[in-house]
């Protein structure tokens, strides 16, 4: 059983910093590849970024270009996402996804987290 716990999510004024953090249970932390995805009310979830075993290999949204950097941590089995310079529009729920970089790239990846709340205030 694979679970992905996210934190580090909570409110936040616009212009602020945050970092997201995705832990998980698997024994092995094998995924070719951990994704970042949002969805904010009445819109579709997207993928905000991903990055591969590796860390060699990272696609992310243009909408957070220069200001969302993914990373990860095998050996702490863990992936993040730090956030500065956030915008109202980055307001969501902010889900971690693991699985092959195609699955994740195409926001189906294998395994998903339950989420963590980012509220941004103006």
């Amino acid at each position: 059983q694979v679970e992905l716990v996210e934190s580090g999510g909570g409110p936040v004024q616009a212009g602020g910093s945050l970092r997201l953090s995705c832990a998980s249970t698997s024994p092995s932390f094998y995924f070719d590849a951990m994704g970042w995805f949002r969805q904010a009310p009445g819109k579709e979830r997207e993928l905000v970024a991903a990055i591969n075993w590796k860390s060699d290999l990272i696609r992310d949204s243009d909408s957070v270009k220069a200001r969302f950097i993914v990373s990860r941590d095998n050996a702490k089995k863990q992936a993040y996402l730090e956030m500065v310079k956030i915008e109202p529009e980055d307001a969501a729920v902010y889900y971690c996804g693991a699985g092959t970089w195609d699955l994740v790239i195409t926001g189906t990846p294998a395994y998903w987290g339950r989420g963590t709340q980012v509220a941004v205030s103006a």
